[in-house]
């Protein structure tokens, strides 16, 4: 589970992230990455935020989804550069997605996410 510092918790952030932040898309995921803007800046940690809507499912998909994208990211917390904001939407194909796709997904797009994101500029 993810720790309390390592999540998006405010709808301003959930918006920074996906109005200005760079996009991945995949065939079950969309991966939007954005350097923090919090106080704390390049030495904030890694926070990661869900976004799953009701296309994906009904309630118990939607957050069994959510469940999924959440343990998927506890395992890339260490790989995700400090200051670094990742928000994941679900796209429907999430609900059908295997396991193993999901987490191969979620670490191909954050890496494609990091290496567009954190060019220097």
């Amino acid at each position: 589970m993810l720790a309390q510092v390592n999540r998006i918790t405010h709808g301003s952030d959930y918006k920074e992230v996906v109005r200005r932040g760079v996009r991945v898309v995949g065939p079950h995921i969309v991966t939007y990455l954005r350097r923090s803007t919090t106080a704390l800046g390049p030495d904030a940690p890694a926070r990661f935020g869900f976004i799953v809507a009701k296309n994906v499912g009904n309630a118990v998909r939607r957050n069994r989804v959510r469940r999924r994208l959440k343990a998927a990211s506890f395992l890339l917390v260490g790989a995700v550069p400090p200051g670094t904001d990742i928000v994941f939407r679900a796209l429907p194909a999430a609900n059908a997605a295997e396991w193993s796709e999901l987490t191969a997904e979620i670490s191909r797009g954050v890496t494609n996410a990091v290496t567009k994101g954190h060019r220097p500029r």
